[in-house]
């Protein structure tokens, strides 16, 4: 099979300061927004709570991923990192001064606003320190009972050289002693035990399990005077260096490689910053880590468990209200799904909409005597859903079944390849990953026999198959029988399967064969079209923004006099607003109850406007080095509902803010005559009366 890579990807990809962002200290300003979401009063104290984990969970994967990059770079020959203009160390030291500021940030939030409102809630999150003799018989009982067995209890000689071996983000008491030739090392059990502990005896008392453990370890070191006790957890690699080759079964490499995920390269040491600077040498010797992959934090590491925080007076006030799904006013009483998209093309929104439409489509699929088959894309698939079950009924059944799973999903791989697994047991035909090529398509075909002819039922969204996800992830997902659409789909399968080269598209953008090709046109379109006075404009939502010769052409756009108007919700590479390059420039991100994860493009085309949505963000990776696939809009009914949806949200005047050059996140400012727009909730609305049956 032949792909079309960039050969020259690496050398065109390389940032140039006074025009491109680097896309690394970008995503730190993306995540600020999440912090500032766990500050705003809007929402309540629980969700802010979930703010807080988010970020601390976005951040954790951004060192095992981004950071380690950087550390790969360093061992880059210094006369090609200076050709390529590769300068590792200067944008470490960047990053982690921003991450240092961004954690005192989040600490304040922490201590200052989150833990005095609990407690104003009569929520009461209580330290060892502060335990009564009833919490501190319960915790000894508890920990007798529940967290003993669980422990690993060791001590080091802090001499020796990598003597200290810490699991990947896995959170540990460091322990020091009066004698200072040993360091003790006792893990906190989380995965086995939970984070938080809820004790019998006081209204709504609870304290982490860190404190559980901290109360018994004079207990756990009998003969030893401990001197101090630091919360410490280390952040590993989270890439898998993998050799890329065209023999083989890429998903066996990935399989067999994935413990590479618990021992890879330390990335970070996020340690208690009460913690000693000689302690600190000491631990540093022993893990083998320089000064710069030391990054100080508060008393408790591993935010992202308050996810699991629960809430004991169950109080309505501390969540936000709930937003039942709308009901789609065709698709939820058809009975005949194919008969309804064979007549119209049909639209859902998610997680305004339930992802009950895509399982009843394919359920439906699976008991239809005409239909013969199915295919799929799964780019991370959901356990034990009725997806799942639909796809194992139907081989039941004796329908033929192919399965794209993508092996290279990051951090579901393993989940992605025992799933393709029991599909191929069933006697599915299950396609796994291509080296140097990921297919992150979300699509999905179903041929059923109608008189003498076959015809192709065709799913194509900007999200998952993930009915988890689905409701937390702003997506949107066209159901479509059209002609010119389900022809060039089936001809995309044919590629995946290996019978074709390439999919001879017209009508569908699919990346890497002409995605690029088809955007840099329109973009074109838009700047000859100003230039001889026509109407000309470019609207467009993604989740980022990196492309260095898409940009440079938005620029250009720019120039000439194009109005753009765009929508990122992570990081951009892009400087908006720069005089002579960017003024028309204008970008906003907005971070709210959901995540934003549709991408759409809007091009005025002189008033005859054309409408593409779908997977790919105009990143090199989705333009050139995966599979995707973006299709028009056809249906005018279609058109104008994602294009109000889509104004909507430009005009999102609460939970949106500025992406400036100077990167300061300042929300959008209403005027004193706007009405309050805050866009997910106004969509929401929307599609209440749009859908009311």
């Amino acid at each position: 099979m032949y792909f079309w890579l960039n050969t020259s990807e690496l050398e065109m990809q390389q940032p140039t300061e006074d025009r491109f962002r680097h896309r690394d200290l970008n995503w730190l300003y993306f995540n600020e927004r999440v912090l500032q979401e766990a500050k705003d009063k809007l929402n309540p104290l629980f969700e802010r709570i979930k703010f807080l984990a988010i970020f601390s969970s976005n951040l954790d994967e951004y060192f095992r991923v981004r950071v380690s990059q950087l550390r790969q770079m360093k061992r880059v020959e210094k006369s090609i990192r200076k050709k390529l203009a590769l300068k590792p160390n200067r944008l470490t030291k960047q990053i982690l001064k921003e991450v240092k500021e961004q954690q005192d940030r989040f600490g304040d939030i922490y201590n200052k606003q989150i833990l005095p409102e609990l407690a104003a809630n009569d929520i009461h999150l209580i330290d060892s320190e502060h335990f009564s003799k009833e919490q501190q018989v319960f915790a000894n009982s508890y920990f007798i009972e529940h967290v003993r067995k669980h422990l690993e209890i060791k001590k080091v000689d802090i001499s020796k050289e990598n003597e200290l071996f810490l699991d990947n983000a896995m959170i540990y008491f460091l322990i020091t002693f009066e004698n200072e030739s040993e360091l003790g090392v006792v893990n906190i059990p989380v995965d086995q035990c939970g984070r938080f502990v809820y004790f019998e005896h006081g209204k709504n008392m609870l304290t982490y399990l860190d404190e559980i453990v901290r109360s018994e370890l004079p207990c756990l070191f009998p003969e030893d005077i401990i001197t101090g006790i630091y919360e410490v957890k280390l952040s590993r690699d989270a890439e898998l260096y993998i050799e890329d080759k065209y023999e083989g079964i890429l998903a066996e490499k990935i399989y067999d490689s994935l413990k590479q995920r618990t021992d890879g390269q330390p990335t970070r040491l996020l340690y208690d910053a009460s913690m000693p600077a000689e302690v600190q040498k000491k631990v540093r010797h022993l893990l083998n880590l320089g000064k710069i992959d030391m990054m100080p934090g508060g008393k408790y590491h591993n935010f992202k468990d308050f996810l699991s925080l629960k809430d004991p007076t169950k109080n309505p006030d501390l969540h936000f209200e709930e937003q039942p799904p709308i009901s789609h006013k065709v698709l939820e009483n058809s009975s005949n799904y194919f008969n309804t998209i064979k007549e119209k093309d049909q639209l859902v929104h998610f997680p305004y909409m339930s992802f009950k439409y895509v399982e009843r489509f394919l359920d439906q699929a699976v008991k239809d005597k005409n239909v013969s088959e199915i295919k799929i894309s799964l780019y991370r698939v959901a356990d034990n859903s009725p997806l799942t079950s639909s796809l194992l009924e139907a081989l039941e059944k004796g329908k033929k079944v192919t399965v794209f799973v993508e092996a290279k999903a990051r951090f579901d791989e393993e989940n992605n390849i025992i799933w393709g697994r029991k599909f191929e047991e069933k006697g599915a035909n299950v396609i796994y990953s291509y080296p140097k090529i990921k297919v992150h398509s979300k699509i999905m075909m179903i041929s059923r026999k109608e008189g003498k002819d076959i015809i192709n039922y065709s799913y194509i969204g900007t999200g998952n198959f993930n009915n988890e996800t689905s409701k937390i992830y702003c997506d949107h997902a066209l159901f479509t029988a059209n002609h010119d659409l389900t022809k060039e789909m089936a001809r995309l399968f044919m590629v995946l399967e290996g019978e074709l080269i390439v999919p001879r598209e017209k009508h569908l953008l699919i990346s890497p064969f002409s995605t690029r090709q088809k955007f840099t046109t329109l973009i074109y379109n838009e700047i000859e079209n100003a230039r001889m006075g026509k109407k000309a404009k470019i609207t467009a939502k993604m989740n980022s923004l990196e492309d260095y010769e898409i940009i440079d052409l938005l620029y250009k756009a720019s120039e000439a006099g194009v109005e753009i108007r765009l929508l990122v919700r992570g990081f951009t590479c892009l400087i908006p607003g720069v005089e002579g390059l960017s003024e028309n420039i204008y970008i906003t991100s907005i971070v709210d109850r959901y995540l934003e994860h549709g991408r759409i493009y809007l091009f005025e085309n002189d008033g005859e406007e054309l409408m593409f949505f779908g997977s790919a963000d105009w990143m090199n990776r989705n333009l050139d080095r995966r599979i995707e696939v973006v299709t028009p809009i056809y249906d005018e009914d279609v058109f104008s509902e994602l294009k109000d949806i889509l104004e909507i949200q430009l005009s999102d005047n609460v939970k949106a803010r500025i992406q400036d050059a100077g990167e300061t996140n300042q929300y959008v400012k209403a005027e004193k005559s706007a009405k309050r727009n805050r866009s997910q909730y106004s969509i929401y609305d929307y599609l209440k009366q749009k859908h009311k049956i």
